[in-house]
């Protein structure tokens, strides 16, 4: 595994993410000829060499030939991506990346994304950022990306529906449930660009993970600050054995009003939408009147939905909210052949050693009920079978040594 950290000390926009990966190794001429596979006309991509504040760093410009533009819709965006010769995968991240980004724009401007035009980020501009920076994050092997807290700047920011404050709507949007933050610099430090990319390909953000460090790029932004360099610093390395580290937003409420038929119902439909866990713990409340207390552990994107399902599906009228660290064992699911048939096992592990491994339970209940044996005979058998390929695994490992 190939990590990417975006350090977001000065915030993100797609110039600034297409500099740091040219910073990194990404050959501006192997960017033009992938870039290239998208039939555009109209631009120009550049790369130079700049300081911002005494830092070395890479700035990339997309020039505009103002003469050939024509604003976009998304349907005409995700034709354009679909009929290039890019990999699948550059497809498929680019056109999540500006359907996101559709969706922001137009929820901000009360309409749907099928009308909305990429006019105010500049359609080609927005397709080389965009799908530029998915390339460039192939071309160095890079498969996860995590990033800082995000500044955003403050003040205001002069667009062509006028004069709107930092962070801009779409750009607010784009970073909900994202860890952000304003600061004294009176500019737009994020752009839409940027925290459509960063929120879309990022799977986690919060301080750096551990990781053995390879290499630092800077791509620079256009402006110089006083007190701070205007760069989007990018660490890229391999993690180092340890826990992996994310956050999740911890919903409780007390209820004591409510038919107990109701709780089984309610924590399967919580965990089918996406929660971590859902549980119920017994509590005395006022007046010596006993009660539940549940609880329900996500993700922020799904606490919305968790939310709406808690005061539909209860008689709770208000709920406690609190954000927790959580640390984790890798986990990954492998598949044994058992005589029954096959039965996955979810494997939990600290770097490369193996804590536990478990088998699924649903899949040894429909062996069991299919062939009429008992549910702890399959789960037997697919221990058994899972740890027998560990040891030959383990000794065809001690053989090439």
């Amino acid at each position: 595994m190939t990590l990417a950290y975006f350090d977001c000390f000065s915030g993100i926009s797609g110039d600034m993410t297409l500099g740091a990966l040219v910073d990194a190794g990404v050959s501006i001429d192997a960017l033009r000829a992938e870039l290239a596979k998208l039939n555009l006309s109209g631009y120009e991509l550049k790369a130079e060499k700049v300081k911002r504040s005494g830092i070395a760093a890479t700035k990339v410009h997309v020039l505009i030939d103002q003469k050939d533009q024509n604003a976009r819709h998304l349907a005409d965006i995700l034709s354009i991506i679909e009929a290039s010769a890019l990999s699948q995968t550059v497809k498929e991240k680019s056109s999540r990346i500006f359907t996101r980004l559709a969706a922001a724009e137009a929820k901000v401007h009360g309409t749907t994304p099928d009308k909305i035009h990429f006019h105010e980020v500049g359609a080609v501009d927005s397709i080389v950022d965009n799908v530029g920076a998915v390339i460039g994050l192939e071309l160095l092997g890079i498969t996860r990306i995590m990033a800082s807290a995000i500044n955003v700047g403050s003040g205001m920011v002069k667009t062509s529906h006028g004069m709107l404050p930092v962070p801009a709507p779409a750009t607010a949007e784009l970073l909900a449930n994202i860890p952000f933050y304003q600061s004294s610099t009176q500019f737009e430090l994020t752009t839409p660009t940027g925290a459509v990319i960063i929120s879309t390909l990022g799977s986690s953000f919060g301080p750096m993970p551990p990781m053995k460090l390879e290499r630092v790029a800077y791509g620079a932004g256009d402006k110089e600050f006083p007190g701070m360099p205007n760069v989007l610093r990018l660490f890229i390395g391999q993690p180092v054995a340890g826990y992996e580290e994310d956050t999740s937003i911890v919903i409780e409420t007390n209820i004591d009003d409510m038919n107990p038929q109701v709780y089984g119902y309610l924590i399967e439909k919580l965990m089918r939408q996406g929660a971590h866990d859902a549980y119920l713990t017994p509590v005395i409340m006022k007046k010596g009147r006993p009660a539940v207390l549940l609880s329900v552990l996500t993700d922020r994107t799904k606490s919305d939905v968790v939310l709406d399902t808690i005061f539909r599906e209860t008689t709770s009228i208000g709920v406690r909210i609190r954000e927790v660290g959580r640390k984790k064992l890798t986990r990954e699911i492998q598949v044994v052949d058992t005589m029954f048939g096959k039965v996955r096992i979810k494997i939990s592990k600290h770097g490369d050693e193996i804590l536990s491994a478990t088998p699924e339970y649903e899949d040894c209940r429909r062996i069991a009920e299919e062939r009429q044996i008992p549910l702890k005979q399959v789960l037997e058998e697919a221990k058994d079978i899972f740890s027998r390929r560990g040891a030959e695994d383990a000794e065809k490992s001690d053989d090439r040594k």
